[in-house]
C-alpha cells in the first residue's frame, strides 16, 4: 500500500510530457486558462511555440548581442530579482553601476578637472533621451540667461538623416524641431559643414553618429568640433556636441584607439552607447556620461525617498532588473582590455573577410567595407538582364537560416536599396566562410530560377534593420 500511495503521488509527474493532457490543448493566446499546468509542461510548450522564430546566431540584421558565456548567464539569471533602482536595498549592486561608468568615462577620455557623472540606461535609447534632456534644459538656461525669448521659436537638435528613430521620438515627445542634414551619396554621414549652416540661436546641440545604423559609417566628430569651436569663438549662443555612439562607442576604443571622437575633443559634452552591443551584454543595457556635472542641469537629478533611504536618480525608468548592468560588469572584470580588443578584432576581421568576397562578385557594389564598425552593406550592380532584387536574395538566404535585412537608404536616398550585415562577436570566420558559401548558392539559384517573387519596383524595409 505504501508504495502504491508513492507512486499514485508522483503519478503526474512521471507522465510524459508529449502524453500529458495539456500537449492536446493549445496555449492560451489573449486570456487566461482556466487551470495552471506543471512548470516542465508550461516550459516545453512555450519553447515549442518558439522554435520556427529563427536562430539568433544567424540575425545578420541585429546589432544586439546573442551570444554571452554560461558563467554570466548563470550571474545575470541569479540577480534578476534585484532592482536597480533601489541603491539603498542593494548598494553593492549600485557599487558596481559606479565602476562600469567609471570604466566607460576613462575609455572615453574623461580626465582632468572636470567631474564627469554618468548613469545605466535601459539601452541607448533611454540615454539619448537624457542626452536630449540635458542639451534642451542647459540651452534654456544659457538663453534666458542671455535674454531670449525661449518661447519665440521652437528649439531644434541638428543631425544626419541617418539617425535611429529614438532621436525623432525625443523631439516629438520634448517638442523639439528635428533639422535633419540628408545624406547624400557622397556624404553618407554627417555632412558638418552643412550642419553648422543650420545652427542658429535655438539649436540645442549637435549630434555626431559614431556608427551610422543604415551604412556603419561614422560621423566625421572631430571636424565637427572644429567647426563648432570656431562658432563658439564668435558668439555667445554656444552650441554642444552629444555623440550617439550607441554601437562605436564600446568598439572603436579598442580597434581604433588613436581615432579622436570622445572627450579628448573640446565641445563633446555628453556620450551614449549600448552596452547590448558592442559592450557584448545581452538586450537591454545602455550608458550615458557627460564630461563634468555643469552639463547635466541639476533639475534633472532627482533626490527619491525609498525604501528607508534616499538616493539621486536621473534615469527615465524606474524599477527594473540590474542584472544587465552585472552582465556588463561581469565582460568588462572578464575580458579586460586585451579581451575586448582580441574580440573586436577577430569580429574586424570576419567583417573585412565578408566584404572583400562580396566586393569579387560582378553582382555587388560595397558600401560600406567594415573597416571602422564591423558591418558591411551593399547594392546590387547594374545589370539590365538582372530579374532578381536583393529583396529575393534575403528570401533565399533565409531559406538557409541566414535574416539579411534589404532596405532603402533615408530620404533622398531612398529610391537606393541595400543590403546590410551587421557582424557581432559570435560570428567567427568558420561562419563567415559558410555564409558566402550560401549567399554564392543562392545567388546561382536565382541566377537560374524562372520564377521571383519581389518586383524590381518595390521599395520597402525587409528585415530588422536596427
Amino acid at each position: 500500500m505504501l508504495y502504491g500511495k508513492k507512486n499514485r503521488r508522483e503519478a503526474s509527474y512521471l507522465e510524459p510530457i508529449f502524453g500529458s493532457k495539456n500537449e492536446d490543448e493549445t496555449l492560451p493566446s489573449y486570456h487566461l486558462g482556466e487551470k495552471s499546468i506543471e512548470p516542465r509542461i508550461a516550459y516545453q510548450m512555450i519553447k515549442d511555440d518558439l522554435l520556427d522564430e529563427g536562430n539568433s546566431r544567424l540575425n545578420l540584421a541585429t546589432f544586439c548581442q546573442t551570444f554571452m558565456e554560461p558563467e554570466a548567464v548563470k550571474l545575470m539569471s541569479e540577480t534578476l530579482d534585484k532592482n536597480m533602482i533601489d541603491k539603498s536595498e542593494y548598494p553593492r549592486t549600485a557599487e558596481m553601476e559606479n565602476r562600469c561608468v567609471n570604466i566607460i568615462a576613462d575609455l572615453w577620455h574623461a580626465r582632468g578637472p572636470e567631474k564627469y557623472i554618468g548613469t545605466s540606461t535601459i539601452g541607448s535609447s533611454e540615454a539619448c533621451m537624457l542626452g536630449g534632456m540635458a542639451m534642451k534644459f542647459a540651452w534654456r538656461k544659457r538663453a534666458e540667461a542671455s535674454g531670449m525669448n525661449t518661447q519665440a521659436k521652437k528649439p531644434n537638435l541638428i543631425i544626419s538623416s541617418g539617425y535611429q528613430v529614438c532621436w525623432e521620438k525625443f523631439c516629438v515627445y520634448w517638442d523639439i524641431e528635428l533639422r535633419e542634414i540628408p545624406m547624400t551619396e557622397d556624404h553618407l554621414s554627417l555632412d558638418v559643414e552643412k550642419a553648422m549652416e543650420a545652427v542658429d540661436d535655438y539649436t540645442i546641440g549637435i549630434v555626431g553618429i559614431l556608427g551610422i545604423t543604415y551604412t556603419g559609417q561614422y560621423d566625421d566628430i572631430k571636424k565637427l568640433d572644429q567647426l563648432v569651436e570656431a562658432h563658439n569663438q564668435q558668439t555667445e549662443h554656444k552650441v554642444y556636441i552629444h555623440v550617439d555612439a550607441a554601437s562605436g562607442g564600446l568598439y572603436a576604443p579598442f580597434v581604433e584607439p588613436e581615432l579622436e571622437w570622445d572627450f579628448q575633443l573640446k565641445n563633446v559634452i555628453s556620450i551614449n552607447t549600448s552596452g547590448h552591443k558592442y559592450g557584448l551584454v545581452y538586450p537591454g543595457v545602455g550608458w550615458i556620461v557627460w564630461r563634468d556635472e555643469k552639463y547635466l542641469p541639476e533639475e534633472l537629478v532627482f533626490k527619491v525617498s525609498y525604501l528607508g533611504g534616499e538616493m539621486p536618480t536621473m534615469a527615465i525608468n524606474f524599477s527594473h532588473s540590474a542584472s544587465q548592468m552585472i552582465g556588463q560588469y561581469y565582460n568588462f572584470v572578464r575580458f579586460g582590455f586585451d579581451g575586448y580588443q582580441s574580440i573586436h578584432q577577430r569580429t574586424h576581421d570576419a567583417a573585412v573577410y565578408l566584404a572583400k568576397e562580396i566586393e569579387q562578385s560582378r553582382h555587388f557594389e560595397l558600401i560600406n567595407d567594415g573597416s571602422q564598425l564591423p558591418l558591411v552593406c551593399y547594392k546590387l550592380a547594374a545589370d539590365s538582364e538582372r530579374k532578381w532584387t536583393l529583396y529575393d536574395l534575403s528570401d533565399r538566404l533565409l531559406m538557409k537560416g541566414w535574416q539579411v535585412p534589404s532596405y532603402p537608404l533615408p530620404k533622398n536616398l531612398d529610391h537606393q536599396i541595400i543590403q546590410r550585415i551587421v557582424v557581432r562577436s559570435d560570428f567567427g570566420m568558420n561562419m563567415a566562410h559558410d555564409f558566402i558559401e550560401d549567399l554564392k548558392a543562392a545567388i546561382k539559384e536565382l541566377e537560374n530560377s524562372h520564377l521571383v517573387f519581389h518586383k524590381e519596383t518595390e521599395i520597402k524595409n525587409y528585415g530588422f534593420t536596427h
